[in-house]
């Protein structure tokens, strides 16, 4: 049986690392290599790197700063932000990245991301899908342009249709809150794809990856609660080997 997966998911911005508060606010995680090697001892499965300033401000992407966390990441690293062609992928992968994430090049051309799978394989495309509800419904929400009229769930399933290997689905709403992964938008994807889907944004507690593990989701994605709380990625996983989850334990 495939292990259920935890995976820090932190933003580049400025050379630090850093964790918002529902996409607007920012806390300071710490310098990008001494946060990663925390994260070697801490046994967690993967780590996720969004460069922020790359995506919102059209920079070149950071990487120097990949080859320094890629030098100490003991664990599988995916980046993403301001991958807009091929050549950043093989940039980022270069840089010593196992897998690329994107989103807003995907949104606008997906079949940029069957071009990926093709050159580098499924298992290297994440596909990052940020979700907003209003009005009762959930639409994709865009860093750059804010609330588009695309629901999450059709636009996964071109994703996977395209080649994507899985999907990073994050609840604007519920991140950096602590109040618990969006079960309801869970739902929502609940066995409609073939591809994992990796949860982000609300893990507050333990039972919050209980409840999004029962709720669909294949991988748990934070950050908050790993530098923000009495809660250590140890702790979470022994709670789902206790409630009967498989995850790899130290």
């Amino acid at each position: 049986m495939l292990k259920h997966r935890l995976i820090p998911c932190v933003l580049l911005k400025n050379w630090q690392l850093v964790k918002s508060i529902e996409f607007d606010s920012y806390r300071t995680i710490g310098h990008p290599t001494a946060t990663v090697r925390v994260y070697n001892s801490r046994n967690v499965d993967e780590l996720i790197v969004l460069d922020i300033d790359a995506s919102l401000n059209n920079e070149p992407i950071n990487s120097e700063i990949i080859t320094d966390m890629a030098n100490e990441c003991f664990m599988p690293l995916t980046i993403g932000g301001g991958i807009r062609t091929i050549d950043d992928v093989y940039t980022v992968l270069g840089a010593g990245a196992d897998k690329v994430a994107i989103n807003s090049e995907a949104i606008k051309n997906p079949l940029f991301i069957k071009e990926i799978a093709t050159i580098f394989g499924s298992q290297c495309v994440v596909c990052s899908i940020d979700v907003k509800k209003v009005d009762e419904a959930y639409r994709v929400f865009s860093k750059k342009d804010g609330l588009l009229d695309i629901d999450p769930l059709e636009l996964a399933l071109e994703y996977e249709k395209q080649g994507a290997g899985e999907i990073l689905l994050t609840s604007v709403d519920r991140d950096g809150t602590t109040k618990g992964y969006d079960i309801e938008l869970l739902k929502l994807f609940k066995n409609a794809l073939k591809i994992p889907i990796i949860i982000n944004g609300g893990m507050g507690e333990p039972k919050h990856a209980i409840e999004a593990l029962q709720n669909g989701a294949d991988a748990l994605a934070a950050a908050y609660i790993f530098h923000f709380t009495q809660f250590t990625p140890q702790m979470i996983k022994e709670e789902l080997s206790l409630n009967h989850y498989p995850v790899r334990l130290s």
